[in-house]
C-alpha cells in the first residue's frame, strides 16, 4: 500500500512539475478516482484499528480484574497488533492529505 501512495504521488508530481500542457482535467478526474479508492481503504483500515482498540481495551479491563497468565498473553498480542494498525492509519491518513494537496493543484492547472 506505501509503495502505491509514493509510486501514484510521485507520478502526479512529476505531472505537476514537467511544465508540459497536458489534459490537467483528465488527470485530476483520475487523481479523484484514486483519491476516492484510498478513502474506501482508509474508512476499512479506520473500523478495524477502531475494533481492535476495543478489543484491547475490553481485554485490559478483563485482565485487571482476573489476572490469568493466558489474558497478559492476549493483551500483548492485540496491543502490538493495535500499535501497528494505528502507525499504518496514520501513513494512509497522512497520505490522502498530501493526495488532497495534489487534487487542488492539479484543479488550479486545469
Amino acid at each position: 500500500m506505501y509503495r502505491y501512495l509514493r509510486d501514484h504521488e510521485s507520478y502526479i508530481t512529476a505531472l505537476l512539475e514537467s511544465g508540459k500542457e497536458l489534459d490537467w482535467g483528465a488527470i485530476a478526474s483520475y487523481h479523484k478516482t484514486q483519491i476516492r479508492f484510498l478513502q474506501h481503504e482508509r474508512l476499512v483500515h479506520l473500523i478495524v484499528t477502531c475494533v481492535f482498540g476495543m478489543l484491547f481495551f475490553f481485554s485490559s479491563i478483563t485482565t485487571a480484574f482476573m489476572p490469568f497468565p493466558a489474558l497478559y498473553g492476549l493483551d500483548l498480542i492485540l496491543g502490538v497488533t493495535l500499535v501497528f494498525y494505528i502507525i499504518h492509519y496514520y501513513r494512509l491518513e497522512n497520505g490522502v492529505q498530501r493526495w488532497y494537496r495534489l487534487y487542488v493543484s492539479l484543479k488550479q492547472k486545469s
